[in-house]
């Protein structure tokens, strides 16, 4: 976790414990998109699960209740010690994306409640929770990019962490969908999973305008960048969740052309970014040189690989196509595979972090 260390006076640092300075700086500097840490271990949990891997998926289901609980406490401690840190961030043009991995984490959290666990309640009270944590940090998100001063910056400001948006948007349509499949609430899934949709038209037209129109340095190329690819993903995800639940019900059955038509757009554009942000991972870390750093943005790399399985395997299930099957299985492997290597790079952080706190200067 990154943060930028204010100085501190002789006399405060007489006064403290060796290292508690530096832990409450890392408290202040705690970055609130850290929850796309619980987004990504869900997802890719999830992914497994669906693929029949169990072991592991039941393994990542608890690491994510706990990794949950434990963001959400630095959130409070950091809201409580550091208020002014707290909503200098939420009103950030550059950083209040951010904090709509909280509504994403409650959301994947709460769909593993639904389909991994016989604990269905449970589930509906984080679609509740999610609910109203998606219309405070929405209109939020929104109101500062619209009414702060200065306006946001092509070059500097606007990233792919602006499709949490559509991401958190979505994610609270995947499990409405999952917990009330009828009804007012399936009404409440379907709305919001087409919010989500024109929400990723309007802002992926901008990312791309800033791509192709403005200088790029490579390390502004930031893993965040796949959630170009994972909106699309989660997009898919809940279209699909929505025919499963329209087609168990037999609601409105003629919007079932529609939703398949939005569903086949959705997985052929996300499909069509993978090759592309491959390359541009080439490009920067192979060709520029910018070096591999674990960062908590890599956690936004992770989930869009978890979530496009995911949707691919759903997308055979509801339409048949059993040849989409291998390919779900090789991202899911991959989702793994990259869940692991940033778990282990952010041990290695805290590790290396707790050391220098031993060890000051």
């Amino acid at each position: 976790m990154r943060a930028d260390l204010a100085p501190t006076s002789a006399s405060s640092r007489k006064n403290q414990a060796p290292g508690n300075a530096p832990t409450r700086e890392g408290l202040a500097g705690f970055p609130q998109s850290y929850f796309a840490l619980v987004m990504a271990t869900g997802i890719v949990s999830l992914a497994l699960h669906d693929q029949g891997w169990d072991y592991p998926a039941r393994i990542l289901f608890a690491v994510n209740c706990l990794a949950y609980g434990v963001l959400w406490l630095l959130s409070l401690l950091r809201f409580i010690f550091h208020r002014r840190r707290w909503l200098a961030d939420l009103t950030s043009p550059r950083k209040s994306a951010g904090f709509l991995t909280m509504v994403a984490a409650t959301c994947v959290l709460g769909s593993q409640f639904a389909l991994q666990a016989p604990w269905r309640v449970v589930a509906v009270i984080f679609w509740g929770i999610g609910l109203g944590l998606w219309v405070a940090l929405n209109y939020t998100f929104f109101a500062v990019i619209t009414m702060r001063e200065p306006k946001p910056s092509f070059e500097t400001d606007i990233s792919g962490s602006w499709l949490l948006a559509v991401v958190s948007t979505e994610s609270l349509a995947v499990l409405g969908a999952l917990v009330v499949p009828h009804g007012i609430g399936l009404f409440i899934s379907l709305t919001t999973a087409l919010v989500g949709t024109l929400l990723y038209v309007c802002l992926i037209t901008l990312i791309l305008h800033r791509w192709i129109f403005f200088s790029i340095k490579p390390e502004k190329l930031t893993p965040d960048y796949w959630i170009n690819m994972g909106a699309l993903a989660i997009i898919t995800l809940a279209t699909a969740t929505l025919i499963s639940a329209i087609q168990r019900d037999d609601t409105a059955p003629v919007l079932q052309p529609f939703l398949t038509g939005l569903l086949l757009l959705a997985w052929a554009a996300a499909t069509w970014w993978i090759p592309l942000l491959v390359l541009a991972g080439v490009w920067r870390h192979l060709w520029s040189g910018v070096p591999y750093r674990y960062d908590p943005g890599y956690w936004s790399m992770v989930f869009p690989l978890g979530m496009y399985s995911a949707a691919t395997s759903l997308v055979g299930s509801v339409l048949g196509l059993a040849f989409l099957r291998p390919l779900s299985a090789l991202f899911a492997g991959i989702a793994a595979l990259a869940w692991t290597v940033a778990f282990c790079g952010m041990l290695g952080s805290l590790v290396r972090r707790s050391a220098t706190q031993e060890n000051p200067r």
